[in-house]
């Protein structure tokens, strides 16, 4: 029996793991490292919870999967050295890319610049295009909060976001 929940869990992990990344990397601003350290942290959370029957008592175990991934954030945020950035070596420079690039770019270097909370907002609402009370249950607040933080953080990214912003209407 505990195999064959060990079996449903690395199945729903392969599944979701690259998306949970890919949300973890738009949290994190791009760093790909941290992203995949909160990935796996997830990962982990999960783990642990998916022993006690997570996916018999949980409707949507990847609506539950972000939310950890997302207080697995806050959380890494709030810590002390949470700004510190180690580098073995100094990364490449890339390439030039172009025009998606610069707008992924640009949309990193916003997204950075924006509150850890605002940016969860933002990811939650627009990247996983979650509702208001979704996106409030995952971040352990009220749905008005997030509207407010929604309206500012999208204020906020318009004004960084200066000549890119319109590459991100669509039409």
């Amino acid at each position: 029996m505990k195999q064959s929940r060990a079996d449903e869990f690395m199945e729903f992990a392969a599944g979701r793991t690259g998306h949970l990344f890919r949300s973890a990397c738009l949290l994190t601003s791009g760093d790909v490292h941290l992203a995949e350290d909160l990935t796996q942290e997830t990962l982990r959370r999960l783990y642990v919870a998916w022993g006690r029957r997570l996916g018999r008592r949980i409707d949507n175990p990847a609506a539950y999967a972000q939310t950890v991934l997302v207080r697995v954030f806050l959380t890494h945020r709030s810590r002390r050295a949470s700004t510190e950035v180690v580098l073995a070596e100094v990364p490449d420079t890339t390439t030039a890319g172009g025009p998606d690039s610069d707008t992924r770019v640009a949309l990193l270097h916003a997204l950075g610049q924006l509150a850890p909370k605002d940016r969860a907002v933002v990811v939650l609402r627009y990247w996983e295009d979650r509702s208001v009370e979704e996106t409030a249950r995952a971040m352990g607040t009220s749905p008005a909060a997030v509207r407010t933080r929604s309206t500012r953080a999208l204020s906020r990214l318009r004004t960084l976001l200066g000549a890119h912003a319109d590459d991100f209407v669509t039409a």
